[in-house]
């Protein structure tokens, strides 16, 4: 279709007009390309960087080959290193131990079969002379052998006895208090379906399957009551960690998603939450899983009644309400920051050509990353001193840098698109901002929320197996299992082990002081030790 030409007006008032409302419509125009061409921008970044999470490495580790490639100045000059500090400042490093290369020793503690290769009574002859050979030394080679697992059957035998004169009545011994009263479940079992499951993420179908491949016909629905009866008699002690975990100044959370397909009020494809809250002190640390049906701010306010001081987090506005209520001090997590300029940078693909100016993205992307690695590298140095000492270093050190990223951020606000991934992650880092330095101020604070999130990942790694939870007894029973496992893992001691003892032990207790002798960080270690076969 054609376009004839337009008709001028003939007066110069309305040609006047007609060029402004040209002018404005050109403007308007340009506007909208330009937003159009920073969203077809923003959506290219999109798809690169799911395609490189879909098949590229999910390390935030930068090749060698990267470091440096976008060296601007003021990130070279502040490559801080504590080593070249004064020596005044210096901090002792443990020496660099260079690990051997080849394959690694069989442990010691593993058990030896002994297996000996001789020669026959005709061999041990010499050929040449006919005399008898004689043994000069040995030559051996060890390998590694696995018997698979194997069942057993606790058979309580309990004698009766009686007087055979009065006849008054019978006498007999107790039978020992049980995790299940009358299930087929012993300790050792149920800490092996437990750990399975909740630690090494196998579904309860493949265990049935496993267990009738031993013999053992015990139906997937029984496996789940007994997972939900072991997990009811953890109860007490989930309540003295969570005591504690409030009692304590320091707590980091995080939470995510956890279907429950039989949960009152819901549809079975809505989503319920699984959070996770780390706290205790440094050596002996407390992980504490809850379900909730909801990830309103109104759960965390419940959850954490009562707890006053830092509460470390992401930057979901879920939790601000908790810390306006409960006074506390919200410190951020650079994990996060950090890898929103990852992203942001791997969105940005090969880039272009050798020789060509990099983007303002790119080049933000990556100052950004070398910005934050300078801190990284600063706790790095000072993780094993203890907390007064890391609060003096980063006073000294961390301030000026932050400081200085304080400095570069204010300048590349507005040099980069809002839309894109790069302006995210300044906005990100700008909006967080005053959370994210908080770790300076405390030498037990850390820079980031990993603690959590490592506590977190079993739970996320097990859910690609079994995908969901049937009842919300079956998710309360996976929060209080998840949270034995993750706090005896914590405090170094064997889940398998933990568990069992716990099965072993709890039912007879009739304390507190036997119910709190057997929390993760209270336990003696030397009656573990007995159920662990490493």
């Amino acid at each position: 279709m054609s376009i004839g030409p337009v008709e001028l007006p003939e007066d110069i008032e309305s040609l006047r007009a007609l060029a402004l409302r040209q002018l404005d419509q050109n403007a308007q125009q340009l506007e909208q390309i330009t937003e159009q061409s920073e969203r077809i921008a923003f959506l290219e970044e999109c798809v690169r960087l799911l395609r490189h999470q879909r098949f590229g490495r999910s390390s935030e580790k930068s090749p060698n080959s990267q470091l440096g490639l976008f060296n601007e100045a003021e990130c070279a000059a502040d490559a801080f290193d504590l080593e070249e500090a004064d020596d005044d400042e210096k901090i002792a490093v443990p020496a660099h131990m260079r690990r051997k290369s080849g394959r690694r020793p069989i442990p010691a503690e593993i058990p030896r079969v002994e297996i000996v290769h001789d020669l026959s009574e005709e061999e041990k002859v010499c050929p040449h002379d006919g005399c008898r050979l004689q043994e000069i030394g040995q030559e051996t080679s060890e390998q590694l052998e696995i018997i698979p697992a194997t069942i057993q059957v606790l058979r309580h035998v309990r004698p009766k006895y009686a007087c055979p004169d009065c006849k008054s009545g019978v006498r007999i011994a107790p039978l020992p208090a049980q995790p299940i009263p009358k299930s087929l479940a012993a300790p050792g079992l149920l800490a092996h379906i437990a750990i399975s499951k909740y630690g090494d993420g196998l579904p309860l179908y493949r265990q049935e399957k496993m267990l009738q491949r031993l013999g053992i016909d015990v139906s997937r629905a029984t496996l789940a009551n007994w997972m939900i009866r072991g997990a009811e008699l953890g109860q007490p002690l989930i309540n003295l960690i969570r005591e504690e975990l409030v009692a304590g100044d320091i707590v980091g959370a995080d939470e995510t998603r956890f279907q429950v397909l039989k949960e009152p009020g819901k549809a079975a494809t809505s989503l319920s939450y699984l959070w996770v809250w780390r706290g205790g002190s440094e050596d002996h640390p407390l992980v504490l899983y809850d379900y909730a049906p909801s990830r309103g701010g109104e759960v965390p306010k419940r959850l954490l009644e009562g707890f006053r001081g830092y509460l470390q987090v992401d930057g979901y506005e879920g939790y601000n309400e908790v810390c306006e209520t409960n006074g506390l001090v919200r410190v951020g997590c650079f994990a996060h920051a950090r890898r929103k300029f990852d992203e942001a940078l791997r969105a940005q693909g090969k880039g272009k050509k050798t020789g060509k100016k990099r983007s303002a993205k790119v080049s933000r992307s990556q100052q950004g990353l070398d910005w934050i690695r300078v801190l990284y590298r600063i706790e790095k140095k000072i993780a094993d001193q203890p907390a007064a000492d890391r609060y003096r270093i980063r006073q000294e050190h961390a301030k000026p840098q932050l400081d200085k990223i304080r400095e570069w951020l204010d300048d590349s606000l507005n040099r980069v698109p809002p839309q894109s991934l790069t302006g995210k992650a300044l906005a990100y880092l700008d909006n967080q901002w005053d959370r994210l330095i908080r770790y300076i101020d405390d030498g037990r604070l850390r820079i980031d929320n990993n603690l959590v999130e490592n506590s977190i990942r079993p739970f996320v790694v097990g859910r690609k197996a079994w995908l969901f939870s049937d009842t919300v007894r079956g998710a309360e029973a996976s929060a209080t299992l998840y949270s034995l496992i993750e706090t005896a893992k914590a405090n170094a001691i064997e889940p398998y082990a933990y568990l069992r003892h716990v099965f072993t032990e709890l039912p007879k207790a009739t304390t507190l002081e036997q119910i709190e002798a057997l929390l993760p960080h209270r336990i003696d270690r030397d009656q573990v030790r007995r159920y662990d076969h490493r």
